[in-house]
């Protein structure tokens, strides 16, 4: 035991310090009603980079509590304190760091070698106190170290604080009803009188509800922290697209002239320097860990009743596409993956969409459906 503590030392294999300061100090905050952990893995076990998302509950924000660290491998816990990791048997949890409680995304590694430490879970967590952070489970699961499997394609693209929301739009959010949307809509620097079609209840002058939506709703003009919350997610939705537009050197460049109706997408950077459409089903086929970055310099639409299909394990969660012109997905059709778009983004009447809609004007719906993925 004693020398796997060293050794985590040595290697610095979960260099948290960087990390948790990074995250109390980042100022990147959220709207949300409870808290989430997610992490993003690129590279192979040997080589692996690794970022994490804390995101503090609206009601935490800003009160005194304390972050946990532990580390369970082959049935032993480990927790790291300002004095390094340390086994933990019984009694208190040991503290990371104590101060004001703030969300925020970090890297945590960068091309750390972890064949040593397969099967290795990380948890994260926080609290005012221990008791509250075990009884209202203010902790998660977010990494297990596995055995060197190739991870095909870039880096994933970080969405920040954006990525709280199912939709997030710079100008107006609309639907004719009844839409069924699942995760958090925001509008901003709009006001709330630009989430249209809702039937919105106020909760306060925080936040919203809609028969709509599993989630709330956030507009601009709503009070502290949800104006500043929304400022931030928007400045974060806008680096975002930066860097998914800026990934150079693609694998696929100007495929079937845009034209992707039809085929089967493996991981990679794909770019295209026109519009795109899809008049078929596509595949997007990899692994869990794979990731998918679309370059689109033109507009991106997807005709009526068709599908992207995942296999192989690929998630929603890492399908990025970055559309500088409008996005357009048709009536009954089922689109998979985070939508960046400079513009905008409509889905047609009985349309679904598993991933995200960020846009920087406007996002509207008719009767369609929203569901944000899982972390």
């Amino acid at each position: 035991m004693t020398s796997f503590i060293n050794t985590l030392r040595q290697k610095a294999a979960f260099a948290l310090l960087p990390l948790l300061l990074l995250v109390l100090h980042s100022g990147s905050v959220q709207a949300a009603a409870s808290p989430s952990y997610s992490a993003t893995a690129s590279g192979t076990t040997s080589r692996l980079s690794l970022s994490i998302t804390i995101n503090v509950a609206d009601a935490d924000l800003g009160k005194s509590g304390n972050y946990y660290v532990g580390f369970n491998h082959s049935g032993s816990w480990y927790f790291n304190t300002p004095a390094g990791w340390v086994p933990f048997y019984n009694g208190a949890v040991p503290i990371y760091a104590s101060g004001s409680l703030i969300s925020g995304t970090a890297p945590l590694l960068n091309n750390e070698n972890m064949s040593a430490f397969i099967g290795a879970q990380l948890y994260i967590g926080y609290g005012l106190t221990e008791s509250d952070m075990v009884n209202n489970s203010k902790y998660a699961l977010v990494y297990t170290v596995t055995g060197e499997t190739a991870i095909v394609g870039p880096a994933p693209v970080l969405l920040g604080t954006s990525g709280n929301f199912a939709i997030l739009a710079k100008t107006a959010v609309s639907t004719v009803p009844t839409s069924a949307i699942t995760g958090d809509v925001g509008v901003s620097p709009a006001a709330t009188s630009f989430l249209t079609g809702f039937s919105l209840t106020a909760v306060g002058t925080t936040s919203a509800t809609s028969p709509q939506v599993t989630g709330s709703l956030y507009g601009a003009d709503m009070t502290p922290p949800t104006n500043s919350n929304l400022t931030t997610a928007v400045l974060d939705m806008q680096t975002a697209y930066t860097d998914a537009a800026g990934r150079p050197t693609p694998d696929f460049l100007n495929l079937g002239t845009g034209n992707i109706g039809g085929r089967t997408l493996p991981g990679g950077l794909y770019k295209w320097g026109s519009s795109v459409t899809i008049p078929g089903n596509v595949t997007i086929s990899g692994g869990a860990n794979d990731v998918w970055i679309f370059q689109v310099s033109g507009d991106l639409s997807m005709s009526a009743n068709q599908r992207i299909n995942l296999t192989g394990g690929a998630q929603a969660k890492n399908i990025f596409w970055q559309v500088a012109g409008e996005v357009l997905i048709g009536a009954g059709a089922h689109f998979e993956g985070n939508i960046l778009s400079q513009t905008s983004i409509t889905l047609q009447t009985g349309a679904s969409l598993h991933g995200r809609a960020l846009a920087q004007t406007m996002v509207a719906l008719d009767k369609a459906t929203v569901t944000k993925p899982a972390p």
